[in-house]
């Protein structure tokens, strides 16, 4: 009989993991080659082919299953391949959230030769870039310049004469913006030219890169895009409402770009592939001279033009070469840089500008330096735990659908969490129509996360940044009232039964663990409480039989929340749910302490 006759042998394509492909191995080999294959045994030579082919085979099947699943945004589980899908749909993924919040200072400077009020040629300015750290050691850095001579300042006596009574030094007190972080420098050299350069900076903390510039002094600036061609830079504002508008806002062209993109722990800087010889122009071109070309003719064949060519060149930008790169980075100095109240007290470095400076006393200005004080009032907040795999795929969806604008709820919220993380970020968030008002007003209900990982209202400065934040992305004839969440805080108190001579403390410990986990995740804003889910979860514990009752108790104490739920009100009918209202956020607070059990 010919080759070609033979009949085909039954091959199951079905079978992918190792027990199935060696099972169908053996019995091929047997249907096939009775004759002259017959050892089966564990440890025959026979025995070890087979293994090793379905050890082969199991490894490829996992494989190929893996890089399919990795291959698709719904089914990665890695947690860079989510972000590279994201980046594909627009998504920009920050991995180092900054805290951000107002820190108050304090000054001693001497009193005016009479006495009454501070001399006011010592009155300084703090200036921008001053560095301070908390208790704990995190490091924090001055975001705007403080003028110690501005009226809105408090003055109070610090020293007065001891014989005349007549005041020799002012305490002066005043406040401005802190950014956690400290500054880092690190140089790169960049070789022969390279189209698309894509470097990665050093550094597993980075949270945002403040400069680059390179050898001849060129400064390069991040972008959003590298299609980007204008920013939009403030310069000192000398109007005569310089005291309400610090700066102006100013387009700039900016031919020498770049993006930052970020994975889980690198941070990268990518330019475009335009060269120096292709920059014609240093300013915004002028419309009226490139609309209409009409040239010698009388007539014009087009009224539109393309907007590309308000700018010289159309290469993405200008990617350095044959020069060194000096990058000056933002680095959070630790994984939580929260910071409770008063616990920023230590100043690492300052900068002052004194008026007039070469006409002062310098020991003078000398001690006003050292006598600098800080603390906050009120705590720094907005880092926040890096969000899972899960929560990163629903906020990319959310961003693509969005479309970079605000029409539905879900665009709202995914516009909240695109906040860039050194103004400060929001754990969870809802939005609300607001039932009251006529017009389009929402209710943006937000919270946030304190240095020990629990929920805490948001402060002031986060919600002005996220106000500004949603400006761009708002419809016009909607309006957003930003308001705080209510935290309640749960307790959650259970009676289960354990198997039959399973050690009782065990199973209690099982049941607890379990709960932990689960609801170490925040809940969302408005999320109902599922009393249904705890009594699957401790059904999984290996040494619990059953759950006898299930209890919430709302928790209220100066460690909590002082906020009041009536949980009997606000149970469903057949108790399987605790209903959430619109502006309230449940959280289990202290999950070692919260979360109590007894077993029978």
């Amino acid at each position: 009989m010919s080759i070609s006759n033979k009949k085909k042998p039954m091959i199951k394509y079905t079978n992918r993991d190792y027990n199935s492909i060696k099972s169908d191995l053996i019995d091929y080999a047997k249907r096939n080659y009775s004759d002259t294959f017959r050892d089966f045994g564990e440890a025959g030579f026979g025995s070890f082919m087979i293994d090793a082919i379905s050890y082969i085979g199991d490894s490829l099947s996992f494989y190929t299953d893996y890089s399919a699943n990795e291959s698709f945004p719904d089914t990665a589980l890695e947690y860079n391949n989510v972000i590279r899908h994201g980046k594909v749909l627009g998504y920009k993924f920050k991995n180092n959230p900054s805290s951000y919040g107002i820190a108050t200072f304090y000054i001693t400077v001497p009193a005016k030769s009479y006495g009454l009020g501070p001399d006011t040629n010592y009155l300084p300015m703090l200036l921008k870039g001053s560095e301070f750290s908390s208790n704990s050691g995190n490091a924090f850095i001055l975001n705007e310049n403080i003028d110690f001579s501005n009226s809105n300042n408090e003055i109070v006596v610090a020293q007065v004469d001891d014989t005349t009574g007549i005041p020799t030094s002012y305490a002066i007190r005043a406040q401005g913006r802190v950014i956690s972080g400290e500054l880092s420098i690190q140089t790169i050299d960049v070789g022969d030219y390279t189209p698309f350069l894509k470097l990665e900076l050093n550094g597993s903390s980075i949270a945002e890169v403040l400069s680059v510039t390179d050898g001849e002094g060129h400064s390069y600036y991040e972008v959003d895009y590298l299609s980007q061609d204008i920013i939009y830079k403030g310069i000192p504002n000398r109007n005569s409402d310089k005291d309400t508008v610090r700066s102006i806002l100013k387009p700039i062209v900016v031919p020498r770009r770049f993006i930052v993109e970020q994975e889980e722990k690198k941070t990268f800087i990518q330019f475009g592939y335009g060269s120096t010889e292709e920059i014609k122009l240093s300013s915004i071109a002028d419309p009226s001279n490139i609309v209409l070309q009409v040239y010698g003719k009388d007539y014009y064949t087009d009224t539109s033009f393309d907007p590309s060519k308000l700018i010289a060149t159309d290469k993405f930008g200008v990617v350095p070469s044959q020069t060194t790169l000096t990058i000056i980075t933002r680095n959070n100095s630790s994984e939580n840089v929260n910071a409770a109240v008063g616990s920023i007290s230590n100043v690492n470095s300052s900068m002052w500008d004194f008026a007039n400076e070469g006409t002062l006393n310098l020991n003078t200005t000398a001690d006003i330096r050292a006598s600098l004080e800080v603390s906050n009032e009120e705590p720094i907040i907005g880092d926040v735990s890096l969000p899972s795999s899960d929560e990163i795929r629903k906020r990319i969806f959310d961003s693509y659908a969005s479309q970079n604008r605000a029409v539905t709820k879900q665009d709202y919220i995914s516009a909240v969490y695109r906040m860039p993380p050194e103004f400060g970020s929001i754990k969870r968030t809802n939005i609300f129509q607001d039932q009251d008002s006529f017009k389009r007003n929402l209710n943006c209900y937000v919270v946030s996360e304190d240095a020990s990982g629990i929920l805490t209202t948001t402060n002031r400065t986060i919600k002005d940044n996220l106000k500004t934040h949603l400006q761009k992305f708002k419809m016009v004839n909607d309006t957003i009232d930003i308001l705080d969440a209510r935290i309640v805080n749960i307790g959650i108190e259970f009676s289960a039964i354990a198997i039959d001579e399973k050690n009782k403390y065990s199973a209690l410990s099982e049941g607890i663990d379990l709960l932990k986990q689960f609801y170490a995740n925040k809940m969302d804003i408005g999320e109902n409480f599922s009393i249904t889910n705890i009594f699957s979860i401790l059904k999984q514990a290996p040494s619990i039989s059953d759950v006898v009752d299930v209890k919430l108790v709302n928790k209220r104490s100066s460690t909590y929340s002082d906020t009041y739920y009536n949980i009997e009100t606000h149970l469903s009918a057949d108790g399987r749910e605790l209903f959430c209202e619109d502006d309230v956020v449940f959280e289990v607070r202290y999950i070692n302490f919260d979360i109590k059990g007894s077993i029978k």
